[in-house]
């Protein structure tokens, strides 16, 4: 079980703790979620950069895109950075949303399947994607995106489906 960092203290207020409710796995953003905010902040730092060797009468132009392209990432990298993915010995759920909250739940037992997708960029870089099926169609957790680790976090959903019974062993006839 992992400790929760500070960024994580409102994962806790959503746990059904006097049912029993614990935390197997708090599942954060791998770090190649964090690119695009970086390399636009990058190209801020370039543009900031640019405003000495243009004109005075054209450098107000560079340093607006400049400021544009910083609050771009950083919007990025808060959204990036207030999604969480929790598994719990119940269901897994995710909180996500940087002025508003959004909380989508899916109880274990509706977990048809999980397909893990792990596109070239992300074997390299060891990230994954989730895709849960459900009985019902239309749900908040459909696509858990940029996932560390992704075939140790699909073993740890399905130990915690095992040991909770909602499948039964295996038998073959």
């Amino acid at each position: 079980m992992r400790l929760a960092r500070p960024a994580d203290l409102d994962i806790g207020r959503h746990l059904l703790r006097e049912e029993g409710e614990v935390i197997v796995d708090v599942v954060h953003h791998h770090w190649a979620a964090y690119t695009l905010p970086v390399l636009e902040s990058a190209v801020a730092v370039l543009l900031i950069g640019a405003t000495a060797v243009v004109p005075a009468a054209l450098s107000t132009v560079p340093f607006v895109l400049a400021l544009a392209l910083f609050a771009h990432a950083a919007w990025c990298y808060a959204r990036e950075h207030k999604d969480r993915f929790v598994i719990t010995n119940m269901r897994v759920f995710r909180v996500h949303g940087v002025l508003s909250r959004r909380l989508a739940t899916m109880p274990l037992h509706r977990i048809l399947d999980i397909t893990v997708v792990r596109p070239l960029h992300g074997r390299l870089l060891g990230f994954g994607h989730f895709v849960f099926e459900s009985a019902a169609q239309d749900q908040g957790l459909r696509d858990i995106r940029y996932v560390g680790r992704p075939d140790e976090r699909d073993l740890a959903i399905q130990r915690v489906v095992q040991r909770s019974g909602l499948r039964g062993p295996r038998h073959l006839n």
